[in-house]
């Protein structure tokens, strides 16, 4: 298991103009033990090529990966849009891009199942892998809801980036093995680390109300001593 600090949990800070997004990979790098970042398309100054190859190469040299593009507008956008997510994301070199679902009140069930097909199918193109992510009140709550998904998408693109703590009580998380490839932890919570002890990939230590600060990553004893491993 390896470590990376969620953008998302900056984003107040981002909102307010406290942080940019080079000021905050540069501040994972030297203040944090962790060794990568996702990246949320919310805090993009700007798209163009000559700044995706900066984020990149500045992360390359401060020795970080970036784990994942998150985007919780990707699976109920148009073609288009998932296109260019799809573009930005292999311009950062990452492998992953992570959303959520829509719900039932924003658009029906076969209406998202279609959107997952298009989503699929440009995927495979760009060889970037989808992580989807569970979250309540959408098409993906349930530990049942994403195996649904999964089977009736029916594509290899699409794999899941879990939060362990958003589902219900009924579902079990480790059910869903072995297609996750991201996981999602917030900072304030105790990371059940032998219960995902197999896992090799990233966990996005993130913060739900976006409220983080650098400090929370450098002083919060189980964080700390998770990505130490003691």
């Amino acid at each position: 298991m390896q470590f990376a600090c969620a953008s998302s949990a900056f984003h107040r800070a981002f909102s307010t103009g406290d942080l940019t997004q080079l000021e905050f990979i540069d501040a994972v790098a030297r203040e944090t033990p962790c060794n990568g970042v996702v990246l949320d398309d919310r805090h993009f100054p700007r798209t163009d090529d000559d700044y995706l190859a900066q984020v990149k190469k500045m992360a390359t040299d401060l020795g970080l990966t970036i784990a994942a593009l998150a985007s919780d507008v990707f699976f109920t956008a148009d073609a288009e849009t998932m296109r260019v997510a799809l573009e930005r994301a292999l311009a950062l070199g990452t492998p992953l891009l992570a959303g959520r679902l829509g719900s039932e009140t924003a658009l029906p069930w076969t209406e998202q199942l279609a959107k997952l097909g298009v989503a699929a199918g440009l995927a495979k193109s760009a060889n970037v892998t989808l992580a989807l992510r569970n979250a309540p009140n959408t098409f993906a709550a349930t530990a049942y809801d994403c195996k649904r998904v999964t089977k009736e998408t029916d594509s290899a693109w699409l794999r899941y980036g879990l939060d362990p703590l958003a589902f219900d009580p009924a579902s079990d998380p480790l059910a869903l093995a072995p297609k996750p490839v991201l996981l999602w932890w917030d900072i304030e919570k105790p990371l059940e680390r032998s219960a995902w002890e197999r896992f090799r990939g990233f966990v996005a230590l993130d913060r739900a109300d976006g409220n983080a600060t650098i400090d929370d990553y450098r002083t919060q004893p189980h964080v700390a001593s998770s990505m130490r491993g003691n």
